[in-house]
């Protein structure tokens, strides 16, 4: 949600909801360790419950930035394991992050024995046309041994290379089956669907197979569905 979720998008979100979850923009571990942490971190009391999702790959970093967070009173610590663009893959984070589960697990630990707050994991159901299931059910096992509870699935795999981040909204055919057998497999987790959802009864009927669906592109197109 780069460029749309900052505070102002998020408070008139507020004002539409009193439930949802809200996220903010995914915010890089070195803008907030060497950056304006005000700038990145300020809201206002009225936008709780406030999500603060972060990018990086360092589980030390990761954890300093968990900290911050849970000074600035945040709900839960997102770490973003689904973004597809160049820039972040440069960074070695997002959504390239799936093709090493044992980094993600040690920094989802790291941060889990930084803070109290839950730490949760957005990710793809693949990467590139690596579309077999063992691939993000041995992912999500991984990470969830480290303390991840709370699964967000985007149910497109990631293309890594030839589609821009916009491309991958929409190219990549949605797969909810796999977000489905995820829940199936781990009973214990809390597994939330992302993608494509633009109506209640989209929503509905997602809602008989998982615990929770995000909402990104539908909600500020059509910010009064909420």
């Amino acid at each position: 949600m780069m460029a749309w979720t900052d505070r102002h998008c998020r408070y008139f979100h507020r004002l539409l909801s009193h439930d949802a979850l809200l996220y903010t923009e995914m915010v890089t571990t070195g803008a907030l360790l060497y950056g304006d942490v005000p700038r990145h971190l300020a809201y206002h009391d009225d936008e709780h419950p406030l999500a603060l999702q972060l990018g990086g790959n360092q589980p030390t970093a990761l954890a300093q930035a968990a900290k911050l967070a849970e000074q600035w009173a945040y709900d839960e610590v997102n770490l973003n394991c689904g973004c597809p663009s160049e820039r972040v893959q440069q960074g070695a984070f997002g959504a390239c992050l799936m093709a090493q589960p044992q980094l993600v697990a040690d920094c989802v630990k790291a941060m889990c024995d930084a803070v109290s707050l839950p730490i949760t994991v957005k990710h793809r159901i693949g990467l590139d046309q690596n579309n077999d299931y063992s691939f993000v059910r041995d992912f999500v096992g991984t990470v969830a041994q480290a303390g991840c509870q709370v699964f967000i699935v985007h149910a497109r795999n990631a293309i890594l290379g030839g589609l821009s981040p916009k491309e991958n909204r929409e190219v990549p055919p949605l797969r909810y089956e796999v977000v489905h057998q995820l829940k199936r497999d781990f009973p214990g987790l809390t597994i939330v669907l992302n993608g494509g959802l633009t109506d209640n009864a989209q929503v509905a009927q997602q809602l008989q197979h998982v615990d929770g669906v995000m909402v990104g592109r539908a909600a500020y197109h059509n910010p009064w569905w909420l």
